[in-house]
């Protein structure tokens, strides 16, 4: 894992009895991915290396549940779909689902807007380590979020909705919000989803929450 994740993130390996080998914070979770290769490689019968970002149960857990949730909870009435894209499991599972029901349907892609960010979890793909399940043909749109885009909708959505929400998961609705001004602005009705992956639990000692 690497070194520069939360101070939350570390005392909950910590609770478990993990023993983890920080890797360089530089190279974000790509370092964690490589080291995690060479180990899984090194001593097979020792590790165990499931590979999120290449293994297709990832996405069709998405495709099966996921997307037949959204479908059902909108009533079929869902006009575009947002997902962060870090595995991109999620985005690409789901994406394939709502196209079946309805191809109609705009799928948008988010990821930060530079290689060097601060929203923990997802990946700017131009370079980073491309997941195997990832398939860029399939989003209809990719949005860029700004890491202090997402640290003010993390605090509006505590603040105003009560929705103690993670970095990743505020970028969503970042992106979820410019669709909806879009749409607003053209006069078409819309029905915007999107997924918050993670909550504020692993990232309550950062320092943007106190901002007004």
């Amino acid at each position: 894992m690497p070194a520069n994740v939360s101070p939350e993130r570390k005392k909950i390996l910590q609770v478990y009895g993990a023993q983890i080998e920080w890797t360089d914070p530089e190279q974000s979770s790509d370092g964690a991915i490589r080291r995690a290769r060479e180990l899984a490689a090194s001593d097979p019968e020792r590790f165990c290396y499931l590979d999120q970002y290449s293994n297709n149960a990832n996405w069709r857990a998405h495709y099966e549940t996921t997307g037949v949730e959204i479908w059902n909870q909108s009533a079929g009435h869902i006009t575009h779909f947002v997902a962060g894209l870090g595995t991109s499991g999620t985005f690409m599972g789901t994406t394939r689902k709502l196209k079946e029901f309805n191809p109609s349907i705009q799928a948008i892609s988010m990821q930060p807007d530079s290689p060097f960010h601060g929203l923990e979890g997802l990946k700017f793909m131009a370079t980073s380590i491309v997941p195997a399940i990832y398939d860029e043909q399939l989003a209809d749109r990719a949005i860029e979020v700004e890491t202090e885009s997402a640290y003010e909708i993390a605090r509006r959505l505590a603040r105003e909705m009560g929705l103690l929400v993670g970095i990743s998961a505020a970028a969503a609705v970042s992106a979820g919000l410019t669709i909806a001004r879009e749409e607003a602005s053209a006069g078409r009705p819309a029905v915007i989803v999107t997924v918050l992956p993670d909550s504020a639990d692993k990232y309550l000692s950062e320092r943007f929450w106190e901002e007004i």
